[in-house]
């Protein structure tokens, strides 16, 4: 079998990368829409079947055409909407860009019209891979935002989720035996290391 061989001028494969990301993602084939259902079903904790993607950008058909930024926004069979994305380096206020997309995701929806009312509103999901700089001060590397209470520890129930998972946290899973390792740190292990060129 002939090896592969790479020169130092190579724009060498990182599925961390925005465009390799969409390109794997968002593919009009059963294989690239099962990858997609399959993440956000493992982040969200509950099975979803991606039904469309909500097209805002040119989908990536040359993995290296940088000029194109990664945003998935797809919608699930049952109407509910996420949006996924990898970022590489997030900035200060990236709490705050989180919660103004999930916001305007949700309120996206149309709901006028006879017969329809507050409770036609679907989940909507904001996820966001966080792939190199650590973010919270804690050691936990997935976490999932809603409103609530904080004095009371009461939930509003909302239908709103801001869901990100820090790829920088994965030292002491990385040493667990892969039949040991949950969904969500199977799919955090494979974005952190499945790449032919070190960040």
């Amino acid at each position: 079998m002939p090896k592969i061989h790479f020169e130092d001028s190579d724009d060498l494969i990182d599925i961390r990368y925005d465009n390799m990301f969409k390109a794997v993602f968002t593919r009009d084939t059963s294989n690239s829409k099962g990858a997609l259902s399959k993440l956000i079903s493992a982040l969200i904790s509950r099975e979803i079947t991606v039904s469309s993607i909500i097209t805002n950008e040119p989908p990536v058909d040359n993995i290296r055409d940088r000029q194109i930024r990664f945003d998935i926004n797809c919608r699930a069979e049952n109407g509910e909407l996420v949006n996924v994305e990898m970022t590489l380096n997030p900035d200060a206020f990236e709490p705050v860009r989180l919660e103004f997309h999930v916001g305007k995701l949700f309120t996206g929806q149309d709901i006028r019209g006879i017969g329809k009312s507050y409770a036609d509103l679907k989940q909507a999901y904001q996820i966001t891979i966080l792939a190199r700089k650590r973010f919270f001060a804690d050691k936990a590397f997935m976490h999932t935002f809603e409103y609530y209470d904080p004095i009371n520890k009461i939930s509003l129930n909302g239908r709103s989720r801001v869901i990100t998972m820090e790829l920088s946290k994965l030292d002491k899973i990385v040493e667990k035996p892969a039949g040991e390792m949950s969904v969500q740190e199977s799919w955090a292990i494979y974005f952190r290391y499945l790449n032919l060129s070190p960040l």
